[in-house]
């Protein structure tokens, strides 16, 4: 079956209900992947109070190293490039610390405000 008609450009009806459908599905994947990535920085920004009152390191790269082993290997069996996934993880990690960077210098800066 021709998908396209090169002289009117008219696609058929069957693969254009098809391609939406596809196309529904997609959209409603990335709204899931929004909303779980909006969760996980929720659970992240905690992680980055606890660590500012506790004057520990905004980044840990054991954990880090430990996650990207962890994702590799879900990728993996989910029939994910691990590759992908690495630098998705790499995208994330960096957002986070950068994040957690943030949240330390503003408990630095209320703890200095504080003490004058």
């Amino acid at each position: 079956m021709t998908t396209r008609n090169t002289a009117t450009g008219d696609v058929d009806p069957a693969v254009r209900a098809e391609l939406d459908r596809l196309r529904d599905s997609i959209d409603n994947i990335d709204a899931a992947v929004v909303h779980m990535l909006a969760e996980r920085f929720k659970c992240t920004q905690q992680v980055g109070h606890l660590k500012a009152a506790h004057q520990l390191p905004p980044a840990d790269p054991a954990r880090e190293a430990a996650q990207i082993a962890r994702l590799r290997r879900l990728a993996e069996s989910a029939k994910l490039d691990p590759a992908f996934a690495e630098k998705l993880l790499n995208f994330i990690i960096a957002e986070v610390i950068r994040h957690h960077e943030r949240i330390a210098d503003d408990a630095t800066s209320t703890a200095d405000t504080a003490g004058k």
